[in-house]
């Protein structure tokens, strides 16, 4: 028994609800979700703190460099929470009790515990002075690696079941000659 051409194009019936257009003009038009450009604002600014903290143990004057990590994580925190109120129509759009479901469902609490632990992490930097301790530093480094578990479930999200993504006939539209 053969299995079903997975790139074969779908429609009727057959067609993933996942990829119907969401109603709220803010998610982005269909096919062109706002969600995956907003989200790399904070996965910018987060990394290039973690930069920050480390370069201000190796320069005579750390401060700048400091301040700039605990300012950086600020622009982050705020960035997040513009990319989840529009992720989470996004997530709307989703199908109730399917693997789609599960996985956004993941992606979100992951997110929030990264969003609260850099959070966090600028509140315990507001009396430091000179370069960062160890401790924020760590809290950075292991909140990074969580953000790239839960972003590595969004990318599933958007690429493997393709959640706010056109549908295979309008991408095929893309490939005509």
């Amino acid at each position: 028994m053969s299995s079903p051409d997975p790139t074969a194009i779908q429609s009727g019936a057959d067609r993933p609800t996942a990829k119907q257009p969401v109603s709220a003009a803010l998610a982005g038009p269909y096919g062109h979700p706002y969600h995956p450009i907003l989200v790399t604002v904070p996965i910018g600014a987060w990394v290039t703190s973690l930069v920050f903290d480390i370069g201000s143990h190796l320069v005579d004057d750390p401060d700048a460099l400091a301040r700039g990590a605990r300012w950086l994580i600020a622009v982050g925190v705020i960035g997040a929470l513009a990319a989840a109120i529009v992720g989470l129509l996004d997530l709307l759009a989703i199908p109730a009790k399917t693997t789609a479901m599960r996985t956004a469902l993941a992606h979100m609490s992951l997110m929030l515990v990264v969003t609260v632990a850099f959070a966090a992490g600028f509140w315990w930097r507001a009396d430091a002075g000179g370069a960062v301790g160890t401790g924020p530093i760590v809290l950075s480094a292991l909140t990074l690696a969580l953000l790239a578990v839960g972003g590595s479930l969004g990318g599933r999200l958007a690429y493997r079941y393709g959640v706010r993504v056109a549908d295979e006939t309008t991408q095929a539209a893309g490939f005509r000659r």
